[in-house]
């Protein structure tokens, strides 16, 4: 498996001995979990959105971008979920991590000081170069989309 260098950094050092740095729970996890830097709890109400602090920020390298995505016991367990996921955090963002959740239960979900509130992915970026043309080359599927091949 390919390693890249991700530099990491607390934004209070002194405020953050009891969380850890994002990691790999297994082996071979695609996914560092991340956890939330509050103070005390939050009950997060369902169909609400919240913003939590990580109290880290990153230095991403060059060609890489860092996608954050749900946790997947908690969006099936609790109906919890990254609302914009997956985001994206870009090379040149140098503030603070930060995960919005949305509650899509039927109950309030409390987030505790440290627990796992998402993942994060580091993954390659192509940017594209956009040609305009008059159109565009055929296919056999054409514009069909949005279940036109049935269920």
């Amino acid at each position: 498996m390919k390693q890249v260098k991700l530099t990491i950094s607390w934004l209070q050092p002194q405020k953050s001995s009891d969380l850890h740095l994002p990691q790999y729970q297994t082996k071979l996890a695609a996914g560092m979990d991340v956890e939330a830097a509050i103070e005390g709890v939050y009950p997060l109400l369902p169909g609400e959105i919240h913003l939590f602090p990580t109290g880290f920020c990153l230095a991403i390298p060059k060609g890489y971008e860092v996608q954050v995505r749900p946790r997947s016991g908690l969006a099936v367990k609790h109906g919890v979920t990254v609302i914009n996921s997956p985001g994206t955090i870009d090379t040149d963002y140098r503030g603070e991590v930060k995960v919005a959740l949305i509650n899509h239960g039927k109950s309030a979900f409390t987030v505790n000081r440290g627990d796992r509130i998402a993942q994060m992915i580091l993954a390659p970026v192509v940017q594209a170069q956009l040609e305009l043309q008059n159109e565009l080359d055929s296919t056999e599927r054409g514009s069909g989309g949005f279940g036109h091949t049935g269920i």
